[in-house]
């Protein structure tokens, strides 16, 4: 990176600062990635710095996946200073002022990259802090989802930031496209002469993207009360990913290509309409005592979204996530056509099991797979289902692997767009949302443990959900 950097991460004693945030900073430090860098952390618990790095180092002992030894902590530590919210922005001011002029001896250019790991109601306080604490030039914002949760919301929330912010500063998170498996995507269709050509409704079925979660809701039933699974995983996340997959090539895998193609998607999607979504929510979330009695929100969600262009006309696309399920997974599975199958002879197995799937596991250890029909040896012609299967694990770079968050900081410390989502973006997808925000389809309960309400079969029939996979993945290990 060309610039030192100090990071003034809010929020800095939660959970995901706990889990993610402060175990991420201080990999990329290891990695050499941030070695010109100092830490601010700030929140509403009046602690001292002494106790902000006892916390950091209790959290990268409990989530971090790799070692460290005493040594690297102690050096580590040193790049740490917190401030409570207690102090006011003068207070913030003075601590970023000095970290500046520590990291930026010899005349080294010095930015700050605010993250703010805060509830959204609370993003344009903080934002309003920032102003008042004259830290707004030479710095960059990283904002947590929702980026509100309509498309009036939406815009009153972009008019508000640009009042302080450019939008060249704003990084708008979805960790989904952190993820390794998420940039594969984008490899593996525009580096391979193979599968480009066949990536469009001549070849397709139909494509479906899957998340579903087994945690519950009981320590978030407020925060869902407002939103519920549409507005807190659609539209941030399963969209985001959807553009991967359906964008057109892009001039270059530079910021402004990419941008413009995904939001060539947004627009060309249809109007997302009630009768195409299945509502749901797990028996007992009532119970919750932040829920209210008659509550409908969401807390599953499954929809069918249609593209209108050249590329995707009449192809579905089939979107599905939704809390306390049969289990935790983030797969997006291709369909592709079938062939006509007469000529094979009755009891061959031909087409009876589906049709070929190129499927992308988007869990941290990214996997790919691509299944077709093969003959089983032996006398007659009998086939069966097989698959080539890739996992980064087991690449020789896997050492390299950047987790989700880890990257997305570090990207919006290089000032790299690419993985982030722009104003108009997220308003087109609001805009797109209207009619079935405005007259929502009904919540249908369903047990927790399940994969949803029964509805979902009538939604993607004639298809059937991939998830739960028939073949489970192959182990490399042979265990």
């Amino acid at each position: 990176m060309d610039n030192a950097h100090v990071v003034l991460l809010f929020g800095a004693t939660g959970d995901l600062s706990r889990r993610k945030l402060l175990p991420g900073l201080f990999h990329l430090w290891q990695a050499g990635l941030i070695d010109d860098s100092r830490i601010v952390g700030t929140s509403l618990e009046d602690i001292d710095t002494a106790a902000f790095v006892q916390l950091a180092h209790d959290a990268c002992v409990e989530y971090s996946h790799r070692a460290f030894s005493d040594e690297q902590w102690s050096r580590f530590s040193e790049l740490l200073t917190y401030v409570p919210q207690s102090a006011g922005p003068p207070a913030l001011a003075e601590a970023m002022r000095a970290a500046e002029r520590d990291v930026g001896r010899g005349g080294q250019p010095v930015r700050f990259l605010h993250y703010l790991s805060v509830p959204p109601k609370a993003a344009l306080d903080v934002v309003r802090q920032l102003d008042e604490a004259g830290l707004v030039k030479q710095s960059r914002i990283i904002m947590e989802k929702p980026f509100g949760t309509d498309l009036e919301s939406a815009k009153r929330l972009n008019e508000r930031l640009h009042q302080v912010f450019d939008e060249s500063q704003i990084f708008r998170i979805d960790h989904f496209l952190g993820k390794e498996a998420a940039q594969n995507i984008l490899a593996f269709r525009f580096a391979n002469g193979l599968f480009e050509p066949i990536w469009n409704r001549n070849f397709i079925d139909h494509v479906q993207i899957d998340v579903p979660e087994t945690l519950g809701l009981e320590v978030r039933t407020k925060f869902y009360e407002t939103t519920g699974a549409y507005r807190d995983m659609v539209v941030t996340h399963l969209m985001q990913v959807l553009a991967f997959m359906a964008m057109e090539p892009p001039t270059s895998l530079a910021p402004g290509p990419i941008s413009d193609e995904k939001l060539k998607v947004f627009r060309s999607m249809r109007p997302i309409e009630p009768h195409n979504v299945v509502r749901g929510q797990y028996a007992g979330y009532r119970d919750n005592p932040d829920a209210t009695d008659d509550s409908d929100t969401d807390t599953f969600v499954a929809l069918k979204v249609e593209i209108d262009n050249w590329r995707w006309a009449g192809v579905p696309f089939y979107l599905r996530t939704g809390k306390k399920l049969a289990e935790g997974a983030r797969i997006i599975s291709i369909a592709f056509k079938e062939p006509p199958l007469t000529m094979f002879p009755a009891g061959s197995n031909a087409g009876t099991q589906g049709p070929d799937h190129l499927t992308f596991d988007l869990a941290d250890q990214s996997k790919m797979s691509l299944s077709f029909y093969g003959k089983r040896p032996g006398p007659g012609m009998k086939l069966e289902k097989l698959s080539m299967q890739f996992a980064t694990h087991e690449t020789s770079s896997a050492y390299a692997v950047l987790e989700a968050y880890e990257r997305l900081i570090y990207d919006a410390l290089r000032g790299d767009h690419t993985l982030f989502t722009t104003a108009e973006g997220i308003e087109t997808l609001w805009e797109k949302s209207t009619p079935l925000l405005q007259n929502p389809s009904p919540v249908r309960l369903y047990a927790p443990g399940s994969w949803g309400p029964n509805a979902i079969h009538q939604l993607v029939a004639p298809h059937a959900w991939r998830l739960p996979f028939e073949r489970s993945w192959r182990n490399p290990y042979g265990a």
